[in-house]
């Protein structure tokens, strides 16, 4: 991110004092800028034209059009901007869902400032934050009897399984890079394999389809 670079963050959030909190909260921390805050998504094009976000935090139960559905509007008119999930579910439904429609990570409301602002700023560099309990129920999906489709054979590597893992848990591609012990630029060529493989475009995606075909 350049030094002089704010990351621009809308927010959808139906709670009139969470709303202003974030709002603070992003305001006063350097490198953030809250460029909107909304209480429904009855507006959301033009709430999106108007206010020109990188970063969207979205509440996932809204009045009228939901979070879920709402990520999946911005996804398909501005698939540019980030959605980051907040929510105080841990519901494997709705946190599948909110995959399906395109957000990139999820944090539980309940999360720190200080890990809010890191989350955001993790999603707009490439990252899928997801805090530990809700990785931990993407993670379940794997084991539990789920049937979404039948596996397929996608010919990935152990690495290249090893490093879809890592994205579904919500790990950078710093994070990934240390954990299976090797460099940044190695990651990168994983995941454009795994990518290629997959016939995905994005992270997001590829969770999907790791989720729906049961390949890890």
């Amino acid at each position: 991110m350049e030094s002089n670079k704010k990351i621009r963050v809308t927010i959808f959030e139906d709670n009139t004092n969470l709303r202003k909190g974030l709002m603070f909260l992003i305001n006063g921390s350097d490198g953030f800028e809250c460029v909107g805050a909304f209480a429904n998504c009855d507006n959301l094009t033009k709430n999106m034209m108007d206010t020109k976000p990188d970063v969207v935090l979205m509440d996932i139960e809204m009045p009228g059009i939901n979070g879920i559905e709402a990520a999946k509007k911005i996804k398909g008119q501005f698939p540019h901007i980030k959605v980051l999930m907040e929510t105080i579910f841990e519901d494997d439904e709705k946190i599948f869902n909110s995959i399906c429609n395109g957000a990139e990570g999820y944090i539980l409301k309940n999360t720190q400032p200080s890990q809010i602002l890191a989350s955001i700023k993790e999603i707009y560099e490439g990252g899928a934050p997801m805090t530990p309990s809700i990785a931990s129920k993407v993670l379940s999906m794997f084991k539990s009897g789920k049937s979404f489709d039948k596996n397929e054979e996608f010919n990935l590597t152990d690495r290249e399984q090893e490093v879809l893992k890592c994205l579904v848990e919500g790990m950078s591609y710093k994070l990934i890079a240390e954990h299976c012990f090797i460099s940044y630029d190695t990651v990168s060529s994983h995941i454009k394999n795994i990518y290629k493989k997959l016939q995905v475009n994005s992270k997001s995606e590829a969770v999907v389809k790791a989720i729906r075909k049961k390949i890890l």
